[in-house]
C-alpha cells in the first residue's frame, strides 16, 4: 500500500516548523478524535497520528523526505469530486474552491501568497473562461485580490470568511481538507483551534455560498 502524504494529511508545508506541526496536530486530532460527535473521523484520526510520528520525529522525516516526498504525484483535480458545471450550484462550488486554494497558499506560503490563474486552472481541473464571473464577484465582494502579474491572492476579510464558515458549508470544510493547495499542502488548520470558533453573528453562511441539496446527474438519470 502506497505511504499518503503525510504533509498533506497534516495540511502544512513541507518545510513546516516542528511547532507548526505539533499545533496543527493538537488541532486536527481534537477535529478527527472518533469521540468528537460532530467531526469525527477514527479512520482519519488514525492517519494523522501516523503522520504525526513521522513527522514529529527528526531522523523519520528526514528518512520520509528522502524516500516519498520527492516523488509525491499530484492530487487529482478537484472537478473529479465536486460539481462545477451545474448551473448556480456549480458556480457556488467554484468561488468556494477558488477561496480554498487562496487560503490554503496563504497560510502556507505567507511570504509568497500569489497562485496565477494556470495553477487555480489546474487545481481545478476547469476552463479558466468558466472562472472569469467566479473571480470577478470574488474580487468585488473582496475576498480576493489580483495583482498585475494576473496572480490571485485571498484578502484578510476573504480569510475571515473561510474560517468562519468551514464548519457551516461542508463542501469548504471537504475543500480545505483534501488536497486543495496549488503546488504544495495546504495550512487550514494552522491557524489553531480559534478558527473553528470563530463565526459570524447570523451564525450561519451567507446565501451566496449555500448551494443547494441535489441528487446527482447519474441519479436524476436513474428516476
Amino acid at each position: 500500500m502506497a505511504v499518503p502524504d503525510y504533509y498533506e494529511l497534516l495540511q502544512i508545508s513541507t518545510n513546516a516548523e516542528p511547532e507548526t506541526i505539533h499545533r496543527v496536530y493538537r488541532y486536527l486530532a481534537a477535529r478527527l478524535h472518533p469521540d468528537n460527535a460532530d467531526t469525527g473521523d477514527a479512520s482519519q484520526f488514525f492517519l494523522l497520528k501516523q503522520a504525526y510520528d513521522v513527522l514529529s520525529n527528526p531522523e523519520r522525516r528526514a528518512k520520509y523526505d528522502a524516500s516519498f516526498q520527492s516523488n509525491v504525484p499530484p492530487p487529482p483535480p478537484l472537478s473529479s469530486s465536486i460539481d462545477f458545471m451545474d448551473n448556480i450550484e456549480g458556480e457556488l462550488n467554484r468561488r468556494l474552491a477558488v477561496l480554498a486554494v487562496l487560503y490554503i497558499r496563504r497560510r502556507t506560503h505567507p511570504s509568497s501568497p500569489e497562485v496565477s490563474l494556470t495553477e487555480v486552472e489546474v487545481r481545478m481541473g476547469f476552463p479558466r473562461d468558466y472562472l472569469e464571473f467566479t473571480t470577478w464577484y470574488l474580487q468585488k465582494k473582496g475576498y480576493i485580490t489580483r495583482a498585475d502579474n494576473s496572480a490571485f491572492t485571498l484578502t484578510a476579510e476573504g480569510v475571515d470568511f473561510v474560517e468562519a464558515q468551514r464548519t457551516n458549508i461542508p463542501t469548504l470544510n471537504r475543500l480545505l481538507t483534501s488536497n486543495t493547495g496549488p503546488s504544495a499542502g495546504g495550512s487550514a488548520a494552522a491557524s489553531g483551534a480559534s478558527a473553528s470558533a470563530h463565526k459570524p453573528a447570523h451564525g450561519r453562511p451567507g446565501p451566496e455560498f449555500q448551494p443547494e441539496r441535489r441528487t446527482s446527474s447519474k441519479d436524476r438519470r436513474a428516476k
